[in-house]
């Protein structure tokens, strides 16, 4: 899970999710249609931005230095505390069957794999592997069937001694044997598995993965034996970097480049970095991409179109100054430093969403819940974040899977689009009503009510249970008229410290009330400029200009716009209570300099919910607190974070949406359920698609579920994630991957002269 940036996404294994890599995975409605239906999953709404370039157009020879996060702590993806940059590095080193390609689906990988497919079903399932006859470790042993079969020993989970941090789909297997001959290798299952597909990626040798001490300890500081373009040269931990090599006995394409290294800089640092020369390649916040932006302007349409012929959106200008515009000092030094660098951009394969808490608060009602739904407008959202960077702005509709991938369907309309006098029927039903009496409390006001308010009524909840389930049916037929740990989010800039916003703070949380009618004003009279575009223009813009919350004159009570931002439309309702509680919701927000995006969509999230008479109580905590203390212990009402799609939802996505269930000491064993929502259901539909070999059936059920999730209201997407790179404009075949794994030997610099063309490496 993320919640403090536009950052790169954890690998497959680094996140408890079950998650194949912190990727894009969704769940899509299932469209009984005809074959000559469109297919729901659709195209990625941006491809990928690397610069492609044909082989024979780079040079040979280079070091590419690509910034990082940190130098791992292991070097195994299977551990808990793998991340990123571990899978980095395994991508490049280790052999891995099947990778994703530019829709985010799985594809074989030719360089270890000639066919893989099930060749029986009855009685058991079988898959057999026919190996790439070439296909060696980098001390000159064949890959092959010991591999396989110490890795499923290693991961199956009967054995303790292993300290994995996930055993998905390795638990299923009943055995591993050898083939014809050593270039087969046959895998029999216990019992069907549908993601087969995500095993053996990456596959470790055996001397890794054969007993507990080499599993546990070997491969945490250095991988002996390889198997990929790129080999572990050096990890030097003092001076932050890891370096990779050419690997010698690599029978594939040669790579380009000499050396890869990644070099850990914060991301703070790495504009500074790459203006000192100190970086080939970043993953960046909004703040620097406009800073570099100013320095190249945008590359056609054809420069940017991907290998596959699908354009980026890199041919929208970036966040650069208003066309006539005369630029600033500081500007035009931007300029200079930035000269050869140019900001590439995708969407990330992982999400935002805003998490609902359905434990123990007041959206434990399901119909609230669902009001809350319903008073969101998540176009305008996306707009908000995605429009000032030039990217699609289209929502996200899916839980399980993004659009182009497989399993994809936008199955939003089982809860319906933002409707605001469905909102305030749905709130009256459950016994909301506007200027109730409200009981006063000892220090009323000076805290979130959230979690701690009294709850609704729970017997009315049961009476309304089966609604969502009924609307979901419905939405099976047609769509509706209206309609990893967690990855962190962040935006660009320092927050300006004001007198007024301090004013509106707590000294002790930073809480802040939005929709609290004890103060003067509304938000009559301020209209919000069309679609949103000045919201989104200054959304972009450094920091200090929507950092500061002042209390505008004439605004909404307690509502903060972002500076120069126009209010939205819409007159604030008239706060809601029941029996003498006011419906009050808890909503916490990271503080980090790195979230201020975060906290801007938050911003308009409580503006839309006083529309309809939710009060919401902003309390900002330290990224360092924000996950551990308040999002997996629950304590909040609301929340926002980020999940990684996965190609394998059946597998990955479970976890997160299984129904929480009482553990032996009392407690409630919520998985990655943060949210506390969950039906039987929903977890039988996922029990169901993870064992059907039939795709199509597969991904219908699959579908299904997610219109079941959306039902629930537990959470609701929002937005794709955005991706920015800067690159040094001699670099191809590198940027925003989207999707995309990357193909690390087609990397590398243009020959002297040469250009990037459409005809490079992508996936």
């Amino acid at each position: 899970m993320s919640y403090d940036g536009f950052g790169p996404r954890p690998g497959r294994n680094a996140v408890m999710r079950s998650v194949a890599f912190l990727t894009a995975g969704v769940l899509g409605m299932p469209v009984l249609a005809g074959c000559s239906d469109p297919d729901p999953a659709g195209k990625p709404l941006a491809g990928q931005d690397i610069a492609p370039a044909a082989r024979d157009r780079i040079a040979d020879g280079g070091t590419l230095r690509w910034a990082v996060d940190a130098v791992p702590e292991t070097l195994n993806t299977f551990q808990s505390d793998a991340d990123a940059t571990t899978t980095r590095i395994a991508q490049a080193t280790l052999p891995s069957m099947f990778r994703l390609d530019r829709n985010g689906r799985p594809e074989r990988n030719p360089d270890y794999l000639e066919s893989a497919k099930v060749v029986e079903t009855e009685p058991k399932q079988v898959v057999l592997y026919k190996l790439n006859q070439q296909a060696v470790w980098s001390d000159g042993r064949e890959i092959g069937a010991a591999d396989f079969a110490a890795q499923w020993r290693a991961l199956s989970g009967k054995d303790s001694a292993y300290w994995t941090a996930r055993n998905a789909g390795y638990d299923r297997i009943e055995r591993i044997e050898r083939g014809a001959n050593d270039l087969e290798v046959r895998v029999t299952f216990e019992r069907p598995y549908a993601d087969w597909q995500s095993l053996f990626s990456p596959l470790y040798p055996k001397e890794v993965m054969g007993t507990p001490d080499a599993f546990n300890d070997g491969a945490r500081r250095k991988l002996k034996v390889t198997a990929g373009p790129f080999t572990v040269k050096k990890i030097d931990r003092k001076g932050d970097e890891v370096e990779l090599t050419r690997n010698p006995r690599w029978w594939g394409q040669r790579a380009k480049l000499n050396e890869i290294v990644l070099r850990a800089v914060p991301r703070e640092q790495r504009a500074a970095a790459l203006a000192a020369g100190q970086l080939d390649l970043a993953e960046i916040d909004t703040a620097a991409a406009r800073r570099i932006a100013l320095a190249a302007p945008p590359r056609s349409a054809t420069a940017s179109a991907s290998a596959h012929g699908s354009a980026s959106a890199s041919g929208t200008p970036l966040m650069g100054p208003e066309p006539g515009t005369r630029l600033t000092l500081e500007q035009r030094r931007d300029q200079a430093k930035f000269r050869g660098f140019e900001v590439r951009k995708s969407l990330e394969p992982a999400y935002t969403q805003l998490a609902l808490n359905g434990g123990d608060s007041l959206l434990a009602d399901e119909r609230v819940r669902r009001a809350l739904a319903r008073a969101i407008d998540r176009k305008e959202l996306a707009k908000l974040v995605l429009a000032p960077l030039g990217l699609p702005t289209e929502p996200v509709g899916s839980h399980l899977a993004l659009s182009g991938q497989a399993a994809y369907a936008d199955n939003s309309g089982a809860v319906g689009g933002q409707d605001t006098a469905e909102a305030q029927a749905l709130l009256a039903d459950a016994g909301w009503v506007p200027g109730g009496p409200v009981k006063k409390k000892k220090g009323d006001g000076e805290g979130a009510a959230g979690s701690e308010a009294k709850k609704g009524d729970k017997s009315e909840k049961g009476d309304k249970s089966e609604k969502g389930e009924k609307e979901a049916d419905a939405g099976d037929k047609s769509k509706s008229d209206s309609g990893e740990k967690p990855k962190a989010e962040s935006g660009s800039g320092d927050e300006s410290k004001s007198k007024a916003k301090a004013d509106s703070e707590s000294e002790d949380d930073g809480t802040y009330i939005v929709g609290d009618d004890n103060k003067a004003g509304g938000d009559e009279g301020h209209t919000q400029k069309s679609d949103g575009e000045e919201g989104s223009r200054h959304l972009a813009q450094d920091g200090k200009q929507y950092g500061n919350k002042q209390l505008q004159q004439g605004g909404a009570p307690g509502a903060y716009a972002p500076r120069g931002t126009a209010a939205p439309a819409g007159a604030a309702a008239r706060p809601l209570a029941k029996d003498g509680e006011p419906l009050a919701l808890r909503f916490v927000v990271p503080s980090g300099e790195g979230s201020q995006t975060l906290r801007t969509v938050a911003d308009r999230i409580a503006v839309m919910l006083e529309r309809v008479g939710i009060r919401t109580d902003i309390v900002k905590v330290s990224d360092e607190s924000y996950f551990k203390d308040h999002i997996a212990s629950g304590q909040f009402d609301l929340a926002l974070y980020s999940w990684p799609a996965s190609a394998y939802p059946a597998t990955d996505a479970r976890p997160i949406y299984a129904k929480p269930v009482p553990a032996a000491d009392g407690s409630l064993n919520v998985e990655q359920n943060y949210t506390r929502v969950g039906t039987d259901q929903v977890d039988q539909l996922f029990d169901q698609a993870i064992a059907t070999l039939d795709e199509s059936e597969a991904r219908a059920l699959i579908r299904k579920a997610d219109s079941r999730i959306w039902a629930s209201a537990g959470s609701l997407p929002l937005f794709q994630r955005p991706q920015l790179t800067a690159a040094r404009t001699s670099v191809v075949n590198a940027g925003a991957f989207g999707f995309g794994t990357p193909v690390y030997q087609d990397m590398g610099f243009l020959k002297k002269g040469a250009h990037p063309g459409p005809s490079g490496s992508s996936n």
